[in-house]
C-alpha cells in the first residue's frame, strides 16, 4: 500500500509543494546526503546492515519490508545509509583475496583480480543491470503514471546489491571449501560446482523478483521469475556436456590478470 504522505501529496494550502520540501526530496539532494554519510562512519548503522545481510539468506522478504517502511517515513525507497555498501565492499575484498589465494595467484595478480571483481563484476555489471531494470520497470511495469509511481534508480541499484551479496558469498566463499574437488575432472566435482552456480544465480533471480514485487505500483513482476526455466535448462545441459562453470570462471580470471 502506498504511503498517504508522499512528496507529491504534501502540499501547501494553495495546492503547491513548498520549495524547501521539494528540494529536500530531489534526486540530487538524496544523492548528496548518501555520499556525505559515506565519509562519516560514525553516522552509519552497521548493525542494521549486518542484520540485512543475514536476512538476505534467511528471510529476504523482511529486508524489503524495511524498504517499505523507509518509503513511509523518509519518502524514498532507496537506502539513505551507505553502511550496507561499505560492508559489501569489505566482504568483496576479503572474499576475492581469499579466492586468489586458493588459485595460487601472486600479489600483483590478486590485486588485478580484486580490481576486476570490484569495478567490473560488481560495479560495472551492477550499473548496467540496474539501469536496464530501472528503464524496463518504469517503461513497461508501472500501473499508473505519475512521479509517485516512479522506480528510483537508487532502489534498482540496491536490489542488485541485495541479490549480488548471496551470489558472492556462495561462489567466492562457500565454494572455496570445495574448490579442489570442484576443479577436478570427476563428474561429481563439476556437478557440485555447477550446483553452486545454480543456487547462486537462483538466489539472484529470486531476490531481484522480491525487490520489484515489493513495489505496490508495479505489475507483471512475476516475469522476473521466468529466467529460472532457462537457468535449470542450462544447468541440465552443462551436466550432460560436462561443462564446469567454476573451472571456466577460474580460467577467465587467470587470463584477465596475466
Amino acid at each position: 500500500m502506498l504511503p498517504t504522505t508522499s512528496v507529491n501529496s504534501r502540499t501547501q494550502g494553495n495546492g503547491t509543494i513548498s520549495s524547501m520540501e521539494a528540494a529536500r526530496h530531489t534526486a540530487g539532494a538524496k544523492r548528496y546526503k548518501y555520499l556525505r554519510r559515506l565519509v562519516h562512519f560514525r553516522h552509519m548503522d552497521f548493525d542494521f546492515a549486518l542484520w540485512q545481510m543475514l536476512y538476505l539468506f534467511t528471510s529476504p522478504q523482511k529486508v524489503y519490508r524495511n524498504f517499505q517502511y523507509r518509503k513511509q517515513t523518509k519518502d524514498q525507497w532507496a537506502r539513505d545509509d551507505p553502511a550496507f555498501l561499505v560492508l559489501l565492499s569489505i566482504w568483496l575484498c576479503v572474499s576475492t583475496v581469499t579466492f586468489g589465494f586458493f588459485l595460487q595467484m601472486g600479489f600483483v595478480e590478486t590485486l588485478k583480480l580484486l580490481l576486476w571483481v570490484v569495478f567490473i563484476d560488481c560495479v560495472g555489471v551492477g550499473l548496467l543491470v540496474s539501469t536496464l531494470m530501472w528503464f524496463i520497470s518504469n517503461k513497461y511495469m508501472v500501473k499508473h503514471q505519475g512521479r509517485e509511481y516512479d522506480v528510483e534508480w537508487g532502489y534498482a541499484f540496491d536490489v542488485h546489491l541485495n541479490a549480488f551479496y548471496p551470489l558472492l558469498v556462495i561462489l567466492h566463499f562457500i565454494q572455496l571449501f570445495f574448490i579442489k574437488f570442484v576443479l577436478s575432472d570427476w563428474i561429481v566435482g563439476y556437478f557440485l560446482g555447477n550446483t553452486f552456480w545454480l543456487i547462486a544465480i537462483g538466489y539472484y533471480i529470486y531476490i531481484t523478483f522480491l525487490g520489484y514485487s515489493a513495489l505496490p505500483f508495479l505489475k507483471y513482476t512475476v516475469i522476473l521469475l521466468y529466467p529460472f526455466s532457462a537457468l535449470i535448462l542450462l544447468y541440465v545441459l552443462s551436466l550432460a556436456l560436462g561443462w564446469n562453470f567454476t573451472a571456466m570462471l577460474c580460467a577467465f580470471y587467470k587470463q584477465r590478470v596475466n
